[in-house]
C-alpha cells in the first residue's frame, strides 16, 4: 500500500488543494503556533515549571489537518500528545498547561467546547469517543466524534472494544491513529504482525485509510471524507496517519537508546511545516516578513497562556472537600472540622 499524498516534500502539489490559499495560510499559522507551544513546554519542563511532558513536534499536520475537517460542535477525544488538535478545536492553551502543572482545573474546557480533557491511559478514551458519537446519533444529531491515538494504543484491549462497538452499531466515529513508529521504545513491527494498522479495520467492518500524516492537504482530504461518511450515517472510519515524533516519547525518555540519529534526520527532512511553507512560497502566499510576524505573535500568545496558568491561585487545603458530593457526608464534615482545628485550612 502507498499512503495517500497530495503535497510532496518539496511543496509541489498532486492535483487540486482541498482548501484555498487563505485557509492554507491560516492552517500554517496554527501549525507554527502549535510548535511554539511545544517548544515552550519542553523548556518549562527542564526548568521545573511543568511535570513530564510529551512532545508532538513533527505531528502538527496530522493534528491540525484532521481537526480542520471538523465542525466546531463535533467532539474531540484525544491523548496527552494531542495538544495541537485539542487547542485547534477550542481547548485553551492555559488549560493544557495547567494540566501539565498538576492542577485539575486544567481539565475543565470552556462550556461551548466539545473536547474532553487529555487521556493519559493509553486507548481507554477511544471508548468514550464511541459513546459520545453513539449518543449524538441516538438523539438525532449529526455531530460526530473523533478519537486521536498513537500506534501503541492499537495493542490495547480498549482499542478493540471501541472498534468493535463502533462497527456493530455504525457509530459516527473517526478513529485517527497517528502512527509515529514507536510505542515508547517498541517499534511498530514488534507490536503487531499486521503489515499496516489499517488492516485491523477490516475485521471490524469499517474502511481503513492509509495517509501521509505529514501532508496537511492529504490529512484534510482523508479526514473530510471520513467525517462525511460518519455524518451521513454510514458509520466509522479508521485512519492510519504515517508520521513521526521528532522528540522522545516524553521528557523522561532517552530516544537515542532505541532509534538512530539517521532515522530522526530522515524524518526531519519530511517536516510538515516546511512542506506547507514551500507550497506557500510556490503559490505566492508566503514571505519571510509575514512568517516572522506570525511566529512572534504565536510566541506572544503562548507566553500569555503561561502567565495565565501560572497566575491561577492555588487551592486551599479545604478545597478537597468542596466537590466530592453535592451534600457532604457526616464523615467529611468531621474531617473538615479536624483540618480546621489543626490549622490546615488557614
Amino acid at each position: 500500500m502507498e499512503p495517500i499524498r497530495l503535497l510532496e516534500v518539496d511543496g509541489t502539489l498532486r492535483g487540486d488543494p482541498p482548501v484555498d490559499l487563505d485557509e492554507t495560510r491560516r492552517l500554517f499559522t496554527a501549525m507554527v503556533t502549535a510548535r511554539a507551544y511545544d517548544s515552550k513546554c519542553n523548556a518549562m519542563q527542564v526548568q521545573g515549571r511543568l511535570a513530564t511532558y510529551a512532545s508532538f513536534e513533527g505531528q502538527e499536520a496530522a493534528q491540525i489537518g484532521s481537526i480542520a475537517a471538523l465542525r466546531n460542535d463535533d467532539w474531540v477525544v484525544a491523548t496527552y500528545r494531542d495538544a495541537a488538535a485539542m487547542w485547534f478545536q477550542g481547548y485553551l492553551w492555559a488549560n493544557l498547561l495547567l494540566g501539565r502543572m498538576g492542577d485539575e482545573r486544567g481539565g475543565a474546557p470552556p462550556e461551548d467546547v466539545n473536547v474532553l480533557p487529555p487521556s493519559i491511559t493509553v486507548g481507554a478514551h477511544m471508548i468514550h469517543a464511541v459513546g459520545l458519537g453513539w449518543a449524538e446519533s441516538l438523539q438525532g444529531s449529526d455531530r460526530i466524534a473523533m478519537a486521536l491515538f498513537g500506534d501503541g494504543a492499537t495493542s490495547e484491549g480498549d482499542f478493540h472494544e471501541a472498534m468493535n462497538f463502533a462497527g456493530v452499531f455504525s457509530t459516527p466515529t473517526v478513529f485517527l491513529c497517528q502512527n509515529n513508529g514507536f510505542a515508547i521504545s517498541m517499534p511498530r513491527q514488534r507490536q503487531t504482525a499486521a503489515e499496516w494498522l489499517t488492516n485491523k479495520a477490516i475485521g471490524y467492518g469499517m474502511p481503513g485509510v492509509l495517509v501521509d500524516g505529514n501532508d496537511l492537504f492529504a490529512m484534510i482530504g482523508v479526514t473530510r471524507d471520513a467525517v462525511g461518511r460518519a455524518r451521513a450515517g454510514d458509520g466509522p472510519t479508521f485512519i492510519e496517519a504515517l508520521t513521526f515524533r521528532v522528540g522522545p516519547h516524553t521528557t523522561t525518555d532517552d530516544a537515542a537508546r532505541y532509534r538512530s540519529d539517521d532515522l530522526v534526520e530522515e524524518w526531519r527532512r519530511r517536516d510538515p511545516i516546511d512542506r506547507v511553507r514551500l507550497y506557500l512560497q510556490r503559490s505566492g502566499g508566503w514571505d519571510e516578513a509575514w512568517e516572522t510576524e506570525l511566529a512572534e505573535s504565536a510566541r506572544g500568545a503562548i507566553e500569555e497562556a503561561v502567565t495565565a496558568a501560572e497566575s491561577v491561585d492555588p487551592f486551599e487545603p479545604g478545597a478537597i472537600f468542596d466537590r466530592m458530593y453535592s451534600t457532604p457526608t457526616s464523615a467529611m464534615d468531621r474531617q473538615r472540622a479536624a483540618l480546621r482545628r489543626d490549622g490546615g485550612d488557614d
